[in-house]
Order: structure tokens, then C-alpha cells, then sequence
């Protein structure tokens, strides 16, 4: 189940429309990608001003896809070509809470009264966009919900997977399920819906607020045989941390499932700081600061690190970013998660343009996943491992070279082959068995032999 699409690259296509998403299906081919990962395919809050990005996130009904996105007819039809281009699609899937509506109503029906009026006075539009289920009854009610009460020590697991994620006192925050039969139907009805219109694979968000037991309870033999799935499960750091303690290490000692490798992006994130050291890139998982490389989705940047203020501090500068990108496209192990957005944040690079609009066709990011795509099954090697110099092997074909030093630097190979650069196309020659490779300051090589 997991190590099926382990080398194959995921671009996370946050907050695209379903229709961009299919318009661009050949390009993303091209590409190199394997998987596109879109926003959660259900019911949320559209309008015709449009909405923010985490309404995606407050789920109104399962049962039909109807958001700002798109509906359940342009998610098939961007499903369907993206297979006709040898593309698999992910799908973010929110089984944790539903949509904080507390301003607008008291109970906890969903949908709403509103809602399904609304389906009965438009029975034909909801039929279209029906995925399963009986839209003229509701999903769920009063009782499959845990008592109201906001999470305030986020250190403790049993608030943490109980208590309701809500922004401050004031908040009600978001209604949380209860692990009950008519859920776990719900759910697992939902993510059997998806699977039979050819999903690949899903992203379970908010995992760190479920408990083992609904996860075990949803996530079948069944509902995973041929799928890949993956749980965002937030931590500061890996082995001796306390978040790790608490909720990752339980998660893949008592499930199957893979997760987001936050233990590598804190060991990646401190390495590339002026006074970290890229040695403790050599072999992170043997000191815990990786997960294994059969369970791990990697990467540099996730959707909640640039639109959330209390994950603000982890982005990176641009060159440090490009740099943990070719450590985990050059690496071997782990699934690599590329992100783009339509400038959800708003923040803005050095060119003075949206930060990660154009992440995914890069010409850069191309070679890069070039790299990773010629280098898979090949063995991996350290050659050599300083503060800011790390350079390893990919079988003898290939190599990557990390310089974060303010300085170029240069490395002496033994090496009679031909190396050409795929990020720069600059051919290297060796001379009487050694081949001087030169690395400017903050960069990269991603080599392979002529």
C-alpha cells in the first residue's frame, strides 16, 4: 500500500479550481509529476465574491461536491483527464470536525435546514452532484458530535483529539465527530465514493485531532487496498520532542498509514540556518529525525506554513527553500511533495511576484524532478558531509552537491566521467581521473554522467 508510490512525485495543487486544474493536466505530465493533490472534493461555503481558502476546510456534507472549487461534475471530469495523461489524483479529505456555522444557526444538523432546502427547491443540479447517500435526509445530527468545549493545552492528546480547534475564547470553534457508527458509515461511504471514480490516493487532515480509534475504524483493509493515504499529523521536531511523543510515534506504531515527515522539515529547516550544519543531513532517520522512508511524505513548505501566523516563523528565504528542494528531490526515500498556490498568502519573492504561483513549472523544479525521476531505485552514498557542504552519490550515475556557504566552493572528485548539471546544463570534464566541480554560494548541482 505505501511503497507503491514511493518515488513518485505529488504536486500539490493548493487551493487550484478543479477546471484549472484539468486545463493544466498536460503540462503537469509533462512535468514530471505523478499525483496531483487538490483541495478537500465536498460541500463548503462558496459565494459569488468567492471565499477564503479554509472554507475548504468546514465541511458542510460529504455526500455531494459543491465549493468554490468546483462540483462533483468538474472534479470527474479533471479526474478523467488527468488519467487520459497518466496522472493520479489525490484528494484531502477533512473527517475531523464540520463548518463552524454558529453564527448563522445553534444546532448542529448538517446540512443545514437551509442547505437542504436548498437541495430539494434545486433537486436536479444535487442529483448531478451526488457522490452518495440520501440527499433529502441530513448526514448527521446532534449525536454524532462530542461535547462543545475548546482546546487550550495543546499538549494534552486527549484535548487535543477532543476538544474543538477554535481561533481564540470568542470562537465557538469547529464541531467535532464523535467516533460512532453512523460517522464511520458516512465517512468510509465517502471515501468508497471517491475510490470508485478513480482517486489514487488521500491526505487525511487535521489526523493529529482524531483518535487512534476512529482512524483505525475508518481506514479499513479495505477502504486502503491500492490507495495511498497519508495523515498531517504537526510536529516541532522528531524523536524526544514532545508532539512527536504524543501523537506521531502512537500514529505509526498503530496504523499502516503514511504521514508528513515534519521530523525531516525541522531537521532540514534548523541544517539550513546560517549556524545549523548540513551533516545532520547524512542519515537523519537513524537519530529519529526522520520517518522511514516507506512512510514519509517530504517536503519544504506545506499550505498551513505560509497562511497561518503561528507557522510564520518556518518559511524559508527563497534560497534556502530551493535548497531543501534539492535535498529531497535528490534524496533517496519518501514521497516528495511539491507546493504551488494562486498567491493564497500574498507573500512575495525577491522578483517582487506571488511566491509559490509558479513553484510547480519552475524550469528548475523540472530539472530537478528530472533528477529525482532518472535516479529512482538507485542507491544512495554520502561522499562527504560538512556545515555547509553536503555532496552525495545516486548509484554512479548521479550527484548532488549542496553549497549553503555565502562563498562558492569546489569539489574534487575522482571521477573519469562526463557530469552535466541538470539545473544549469553546465558539462564538467575530468581531467586525469579527477573532475573539479565548482558550486556557487547557495546553490545547487544536480549532476549525471554524459
Amino acid at each position: 500500500m505505501l511503497t507503491a508510490h514511493a518515488t513518485d512525485v505529488i504536486l500539490h495543487a493548493f487551493d487550484w479550481p478543479y477546471p484549472l486544474v484539468e486545463q493544466r493536466a498536460r503540462q503537469i505530465q509533462q512535468a514530471g509529476y505523478k499525483y496531483v493533490l487538490v483541495s478537500p472534493p465536498m460541500k463548503s461555503l462558496k459565494k459569488p465574491q468567492g471565499t477564503k481558502w479554509w472554507q475548504r476546510y468546514q465541511p458542510q456534507d460529504y455526500r455531494v461536491i459543491d465549493n468554490q472549487l468546483g462540483n462533483s461534475q468538474q472534479f470527474k471530469s479533471m479526474l478523467n483527464t488527468l488519467k487520459q495523461h497518466g496522472v493520479g489524483i489525490y484528494a484531502d479529505v477533512v473527517f475531523n470536525h464540520m463548518a463552524n456555522e454558529s453564527s448563522v444557526r445553534n444546532d448542529l444538523q448538517y446540512p443545514s435546514t437551509t442547505d437542504l432546502d436548498d437541495y430539494q427547491a434545486n433537486k436536479e443540479y444535487y442529483q448531478n452532484q451526488r457522490l452518495f447517500g440520501d440527499l433529502s435526509k441530513p448526514l448527521f445530527n446532534h449525536d454524532d458530535f462530542v461535547e462543545a468545549f475548546g482546546i487550550e493545552d495543546w499538549q494534552d492528546r486527549w484535548q487535543v483529539q477532543n476538544g474543538r480547534i477554535t481561533s481564540g475564547p470568542s470562537d465557538p470553534g469547529l464541531p467535532t465527530l464523535r467516533v460512532c457508527t453512523n460517522v464511520i458509515s458516512q465517512q468510509q461511504s465517502y471515501l468508497k465514493a471517491l475510490k470508485k471514480l478513480g482517486v489514487k490516493g488521500f491526505r487525511i487532515d487535521a489526523a493529529k485531532h482524531m483518535t487512534l480509534e476512529h482512524l483505525k475504524q475508518v481506514w479499513t483493509d479495505e477502504i486502503c487496498q491500492d490507495i495511498h493515504i497519508f495523515g498531517e499529523i504537526i510536529t516541532s521536531g522528531g524523536a524526544t520532542q514532545p508532539e512527536y511523543e504524543l501523537f506521531l510515534e502512537p500514529y505509526l506504531a498503530q496504523t499502516r498509514l503514511g504521514a508528513y515527515d515534519f521530523p525531516l522539515f525541522q531537521t532540514l529547516y534548523d541544517a539550513l540556518q546560517p549556524k545549523g550544519s548540513l551533516k545532520s543531513l547524512v542519515d537523519p532517520y537513524c537519530f529519529g529525525q526522520a520517518l522511514s522512508e516507506t512512510r514519509a511524505i517530504t517536503f519544504a513548505i506545506t499550505h498551513d506554513i505560509p497562511n497561518n501566523d503561528v507557522f510564520a516563523n518556518l518559511v524559508m528565504t527563497q534560497a534556502q527553500e530551493w535548497l531543501a528542494y534539492c535535498y529531497l528531490l535528490g534524496r533517496d526515500g519518501g514521497v516528495p511533495l511539491i507546493y504551488t498556490d494562486l498567491n493564497t498568502s500574498g507573500i512575495h519573492g525577491k522578483d517582487q511576484q506571488p511566491r509559490w504561483l509558479n513553484t510547480w513549472n519552475d524550469p528548475q523544479m523540472l530539472a530537478a524532478i528530472d533528477f529525482h525521476n532518472r535516479m529512482h531505485a538507485k542507491p544512495m552514498t554520502m561522499i562527504e558531509a560538512g556545515d555547509d557542504l553536503l555532496v552525495f552519490a545516486r548509484g554512479e550515475e548521479g550527484m548532488v552537491i549542496l553549497n549553503k556557504s555565502v562563498r562558492a566552493k569546489t569539489v574534487e572528485l575522482s571521477s573519469s566521467a562526463t557530469w552535466i548539471d541538470l539545473l544549469t546544463k553546465q558539462t564538467f570534464l575530468s581531467k586525469a581521473g579527477i573532475c573539479h566541480l565548482d558550486v556557487p554560494a547557495q546553490s545547487a548541482r544536480m549532476l549525471i554522467t554524459d
